[in-house]
């Protein structure tokens, strides 16, 4: 097990009854690329009790920030759902991950496909430069329930336009794709289905995905990731593994 570096919570935010993000401090050892995990967690009965968290913060942050859903049993969240400014938490000091553009062949279109707490890695993602500086467009696409689960809506729309550094690179590249599945809202249903159906490309204005030059990353339930991958291998694409570069990448370490 990497060392693990205990550190302070800055800030909570709960979105809603089930989905919560906090800000911790960081150490200034900590190196990570965007898209990274971590292992994170709590002391229980004397002994660190970790689950893997991707860093929603870029790396280039003084802190980090983290997304995750409330489970009322679980061994971890139920637990990390009361966290308060001051408290503690363990965070290891050896991130890791898939999620990474570097292991993507160069394309036209980045599809950053997340559905729930599989956002976090790609909040930290559209928050690089170099990302803007790689693709003609950014798509990102958040598919959940309830419209309350749209977490860091305000940020995407409002916030990051107006950055003082990649604000106007945000402007013209970025485009945001919430969608959800149990409420009323102008964009609903399962991603993989909008996916399958073509709908959405052309609600986002671009082509049928094509593996020449559309890459996707992939971050949700093993189910979702499953369906997402056979869609992309059906049309063709091939998935990056073993460091070899692909048309898409996919993360398999999730919150409990």
């Amino acid at each position: 097990m990497a060392s693990i570096s205990t550190q302070s919570v800055t800030e909570v935010h709960h979105w809603n009854e089930s989905l919560f993000s906090f800000k911790t401090t960081r150490d200034r050892s900590l190196r990570f690329e965007n898209g990274h995990f971590v292992m994170l967690g709590l002391p229980v009965d004397g002994k660190p009790l970790l689950r893997a968290y991707s860093i929603a913060s870029p790396n280039y942050e003084e802190g980090l920030e983290f997304l995750s859903i409330k489970v009322a049993d679980g061994a971890l969240t139920s637990r990390l759902q009361n966290i308060k400014v001051g408290d503690e938490v363990l965070v290891s000091s050896k991130p890791t991950g898939t999620l990474v553009v570097d292991h993507l062949l160069e394309g036209r279109n980045l599809y950053l496909i997340s559905t729930g707490t599989g956002l976090a890695p790609f909040i930290s993602i559209i928050q690089d430069p170099e990302v803007y500086e790689k693709f003609d467009r950014i798509i990102l696409t958040h598919g959940v329930r309830y419209k309350s689960e749209l977490a860091y809506q305000k940020l995407i729309t409002e916030q990051l336009p107006q950055n003082e550094f990649f604000g106007d690179e945000v402007r013209e590249k970025l485009v945001y794709y919430p969608s959800v599945t149990r409420e009323d809202y102008p964009t609903m249903g399962r991603l993989t289905d909008l996916m399958a159906s073509g709908k959405l490309f052309s609600d986002v204005g671009l082509a049928q995905a094509n593996p020449e030059h559309d890459r996707f990353m992939i971050c949700g339930s093993p189910s979702m990731l499953k369906d997402t991958c056979n869609i992309l291998n059906g049309w063709g694409f091939e998935e990056s593994r073993h460091g070899i570069k692909g048309h898409y990448v996919i993360e398999r370490a999730f919150v409990e």
